[in-house]
C-alpha cells in the first residue's frame, strides 16, 4: 500500500459527496463486453465508496466489492449494505481463483499497476474473463476544472496518476491479458459549491496537507463556484477492456 493512499481515508466522506458516478453507456459497454447479467460474477476491485459498484448491481450478476481502507469501506456499507463487500487489496483479494467473470477498476488502477497486482487479477479471473480499467478524467478546456488543476498543481508531488502512463506499459508488457476494445463517453457532473470543495477535498494528496495549507486550498476552491446554484462540470470517461489469457 502506498503511503499517498492515506488520503482516502481522511477524506471517504469527501470522496462519496464529491465524486461523480459513471456513464450509464460506460457501464452498458463492460456489461456488454464481460457478457455480464443473471448468473455471472462481476469483481468490482479499489471499490472505494461504491461508485461504479451501484451501477453494476442493475445488471443482474452477481457483484463482489473488493476494498483495502476501512474508512472507504464504512462509507460503501452506508451506501450498499446489501453487496458483498471484502477487506483485500490488488495483490491479495482473498477471493478464491477462478471466481469472477469480470475484474472491474475505476479511477485506481494507476496506484497499483504492477506484475503482482496483474497476476492476482488474472487468478481471479476465469479463462476469457474481462478486466476493465475505467477513469473519468476531468475536462481541462472548462474554466473551472482548468483553475481546479492551476490550483492543485503544486500539491501533486510523486502520487500516480492516469497521465503518467506507467498504467499503459505495464498492461503492454504482460503476457496474462490482451486487449478487447474500449469505449469514450462524455459525462457531466452537476455540483454546488460545497460539492466542489468535496471533490477537490476527496483528492489523496489534498487530504493529505497540512491542515492550513489545506483549508487555504479548498477557500480559493470554493471561490471558483456561484453563491447559489450549481456548475456542471464535464469529464471524458474512457474504459479499457483487456481478455484474460
Amino acid at each position: 500500500m502506498r503511503g499517498e493512499t492515506a488520503g482516502f481515508e481522511k477524506a471517504s466522506r469527501s470522496y462519496e459527496r464529491g465524486r461523480p458516478g459513471y456513464p450509464r453507456e460506460t457501464v452498458d459497454w463492460i456489461v456488454a463486453a464481460g457478457g455480464l447479467g443473471p448468473g455471472r460474477r462481476v469483481v468490482d476491485l479499489a471499490a472505494g465508496t461504491g461508485k461504479l459498484t451501484r451501477e453494476l448491481v442493475s445488471c443482474g450478476a452477481e457483484v463482489v466489492a473488493v476494498e483495502p481502507l476501512a474508512e472507504m469501506r464504512a462509507r460503501f456499507a452506508e451506501e450498499l449494505a446489501r453487496v458483498r463487500l471484502v477487506a483485500g487489496t490488488a495483490e491479495e483479494t482473498g477471493l478464491p481463483s477462478g471466481f469472477a467473470d469480470a475484474v472491474t477498476v475505476a479511477q485506481a488502477f494507476h496506484w497499483f499497476a504492477d506484475d503482482e497486482a496483474l497476476a492476482e487479477i488474472h487468478r481471479v479471473l476465469r479463462p476469457s474473463g474481462l478486466l476493465a480499467l475505467v477513469w473519468n478524467r476531468r475536462d481541462l478546456s472548462h474554466p473551472v476544472q482548468e483553475a481546479v488543476s492551476r490550483l492543485t498543481a503544486p500539491y501533486v508531488g510523486e502520487a500516480p496518476t492516469y497521465a503518467s502512463g506507467h498504467w499503459r506499459e505495464v498492461m503492454a508488457a504482460s503476457d496474462l491479458f490482451e486487449p478487447a476494445g474500449e469505449h469514450r463517453s462524455v459525462l457531466v457532473q452537476q455540483l454546488d459549491r460545497q460539492g466542489l470543495v468535496d471533490r477537490v477535498a476527496s483528492t489523496s494528496y489534498v487530504a493529505n496537507l497540512p491542515e492550513g495549507t489545506r483549508q487555504d486550498l479548498l477557500e480559493s476552491v470554493a471561490a471558483l463556484a456561484p453563491d447559489s446554484g450549481t456548475l456542471s462540470l464535464p469529464y471524458d470517461t474512457t474504459a479499457y477492456g483487456f481478455r484474460r489469457r
